[in-house]
C-alpha cells in the first residue's frame, strides 16, 4: 500500500500565554489611538509561567513548546481544518508494508548551524529519543519503532515492531522535532536550542523573557515578523493591561475571569474555536486509599462539575468523556456516562467509610483555572465530608511533583496535539508511562491491552471502537474525573493578522504581518 502526501507548511505551538516589551515615544498607533511597540520589526506575547527548557526531546510542557515550535520542526504537521497529516520536513511516505515506513525528505534545508537536515539527522534524532538513557518524557511517541535505516541523504526507512495506526500524529508531536545533531553534541539545547524552524533562538534570561529572530534563510521563505518575543508576566491582569495599552500584541488561552474585560477592549480581536485540550481531576492510584473504588465514586459524586463550567463564561465544554469531541476515537455516548452529582449519595459513602478521617492532599498548578478548579471541588469536597488542603506550586515544580506522584489529588490537563484518542490514553494512563508521563500513576492490564490494539491496528474504523472501550473503562471505574474540554481562545492586537489557531490550541505566527 501506498501513499504520497503533499503538505502546506504550518509551524505549531501547545496551550500558554504569551509576552511583552516596553513602550517607545515613537511607537506608531493601535486603531484605538494607544500606542503600541509592535511592528513587523517585533511582535511580543505574555506568558503567566516560565518555559522549563528548550530541547524537544527533553521537554514537556506547553509553555516551553511555544518557543520550540517556532525553532523546531517535525516531519509532518497535523492540517486543522482538515485535521488529516500533512508532510512538512517530509516530502511524502510509503508503506511497503504495515511495519515499514519510507520517508522522503526535503532537500536543500539546513539547521540554525548551516549543518544539513537530512536522513542521519532524523535517525539521529529518534534514536536519542527513544534511548532509555535519555529519560525522555515523551519516549513513547517512538516506542513501537524496532529500528531506524538511513537509505540514502533524503530517505529514512523507519520498521515498526508491529502495525501502528496513530504513527503520523506521533511524528506531527512536538516532541517529535527534528534537532541538530552537531548542536546537540556541542551544547545543552535545553538552553540554546538548533532547529530548522522560521525563527532562531537569540536568548533566555529565566524569569524574564526569551527572545527569537526570523530565519532569513528559512525554507518556506523568512518570515515578516523580524523579532519575536516571549515575556513572563506573572499576573494575567497586567498582561491584558499591556495588550490594552499596545506592549502586548498577542495572548492566548484566555482566562474564564477576564473574558468579559477582554471582551470591551476595542483594540483587539477575540477568537475561540472548540479545542482538543482535556482538564482531569487525578486521583494518585499509587496510593491505597485511592484505589478503593468506593473512595473515587464518593469524591465523583460530590463533584458538581455543571457548576464549574457555567464559572467559564462559554470557555469550556461540559462531557464526562475522557476522549473530547475534537479527538479521534470520541463517541457521543460518553458525553453522560459518569457518575452523577449527588451530594447525599457522596456523604453517604464518606460516613460509611471515614474517609473524612485523613486530610486530602489536593496538588495544583499556580494557573488560574486550575486555581479555580481546586477551591471549587474543596468547597464541593468539603461540603461531602472530606477534609482538603490545597497545596499550589508554579508549573515546573509543579510538574516535577506530580510526575514523582507527591499528592493525593490534583488538577492534570493535556493539550491533545496529535488529536488521536490513543496518544491521550498511551502516554497519560498506561502502565509503561508510570513514573514519566503517567502522573496518575494508573496501572490496569485490561486497559493497558485496549490501548495497544487501539495502536496495532491500522484499521481506523476498529481503532475507534476499542478506543471507546478503553474511554467507556476509565469513565465506569473513575479513573480520572474530567473537569471540561477546552475553547482553543486568543486575543490579538488589531494591527496584526495572520495568526492561524487549530483545535488543539497551537498557533502559528510565520504567515504573520502588521496591517
Amino acid at each position: 500500500m501506498k501513499k504520497t502526501l503533499w503538505g502546506t507548511v504550518l509551524l505549531s505551538a501547545m496551550l500558554a500565554l504569551g509576552a511583552c516589551s516596553g513602550e517607545s515615544a515613537s511607537a506608531p498607533k493601535n486603531s484605538d489611538g494607544s500606542k503600541s511597540t509592535g511592528s513587523n520589526e517585533t511582535f511580543t506575547y505574555a506568558s503567566t509561567s516560565d518555559a522549563v527548557g528548550l530541547s524537544p526531546i527533553l521537554m514537556n510542557d506547553a509553555v516551553s513548546a511555544n518557543v520550540t515550535e517556532h525553532v523546531y520542526e517535525q516531519l509532518f504537521t497535523l492540517n486543522g481544518d482538515t485535521k488529516e497529516f500533512e508532510p512538512l520536513l517530509a516530502e511524502s511516505y510509503e508503506n511497503p508494508d504495515e511495519n515499514t515506513w519510507v520517508i522522503k525528505l526535503k532537500e536543500g534545508i539546513k539547521f540554525h548551524d548551516g549543518t544539513p537536515f537530512n536522513a542521519e539527522a532524523v535517525k539521529y534524532t529518534f534514536d536519542k529519543l527513544r534511548d532509555p538513557a535519555t529519560a525522555a518524557p515523551r519516549a513513547s511517541l517512538l516506542e513501537p519503532v524496532d529500528v531506524i535505516n538511513v537509505i540514502d541523504e533524503n530517505t529514512v526507512e523507519i520498521k515498526t515492531k508491529y502495525p501502528y495506526g496513530p504513527f503520523l500524529a506521533a511524528l506531527s508531536h512536538t516532541n517529535a522535532a527534528i534537532v541538530s545533531p552537531t548542536a546537540d553534541k556541542a551544547q545543552d539545547l535545553m538552553k540554546d536550542p538548533v532547529g530548522t524552524g522560521p525563527y532562531k533562538f537569540v536568548s533566555w534570561t529565566p524569569g524574564d523573557q526569551v527572545e527569537l529572530e526570523a530565519n532569513e534563510e528559512y525554507w518556506d521563505g523568512a518570515p515578516e515578523l523580524k523579532k519575536i518575543v516571549l515575556k513572563v508576566v506573572p499576573e494575567i491582569s497586567t498582561a491584558i493591561s499591556m495588550l490594552q495599552t499596545g506592549e502586548v500584541q498577542f495572548l492566548d488561552n484566555l482566562p474564564t475571569e477576564q473574558i468579559k474585560r477582554l471582551e470591551s477592549m476595542d483594540n483587539i480581536n477575540i477568537e475561540k474555536k472548540d479545542g482538543t485540550a482535556v482538564y482531569y481531576m487525578a486521583f494518585n492510584h499509587s496510593q491505597e486509599r485511592n484505589q478503593d473504588a468506593e473512595f473515587r465514586e464518593a469524591v465523583a459524586s460530590a463533584m458538581d462539575r455543571d457548576a464549574f463550567v457555567s464559572k467559564l463564561n462559554g470557555l469550556g465544554v461540559r462531557s464526562d468523556s475522557v476522549i473530547g469531541p475534537q479527538v479521534f476515537g470520541y463517541d457521543e455516548s460518553a458525553n453522560k456516562a459518569g457518575t452523577p452529582f449527588d451530594i447525599e449519595a457522596s456523604k453517604a459513602l464518606v460516613e460509611k467509610n471515614g474517609y473524612g478521617d485523613k486530610p486530602i492532599k489536593l496538588l495544583t498548578a499556580n494557573r488560574d483555572n486550575f486555581i479555580l478548579m481546586a477551591e471549587i471541588v474543596q468547597a464541593q469536597l468539603t461540603e461531602a465530608g472530606f477534609k482538603v488542603e490545597i497545596e499550589s506550586m508554579e508549573w515546573a515544580t509543579f510538574l516535577d511533583t506530580a510526575r514523582a506522584g507527591d499528592y493525593d489529588l490534583t488538577f492534570l490537563s493535556w493539550s491533545n496535539v496529535t488529536a488521536d484518542g490513543s496518544e491521550l490514553l498511551y502516554p497519560n494512563f498506561h502502565s509503561d508511562n508510570v513514573g514519566s508521563s503517567n502522573r496518575s500513576q494508573y496501572s490496569n492490564p485490561k486497559f493497558d491491552e485496549l490501548v495497544v490494539q487501539s495502536r496495532t491496528t491500522i484499521d481506523q474504523d476498529e481503532r475507534k471502537e476499542i478506543l471507546n472501550e478503553a474511554n467507556f473503562l476509565m469513565i465506569e471505574e473513575n479513573v480520572v474525573i474530567p473537569m471540561y474540554h477546552g475553547i482553543v481562545t486568543t486575543a490579538l492586537d488589531k494591527n496584526y493578522s495572520g495568526v492561524q489557531i487549530n483545535p488543539t490550541g497551537k498557533w502559528y505566527l510565520k504567515n504573520v504581518t502588521r496591517k
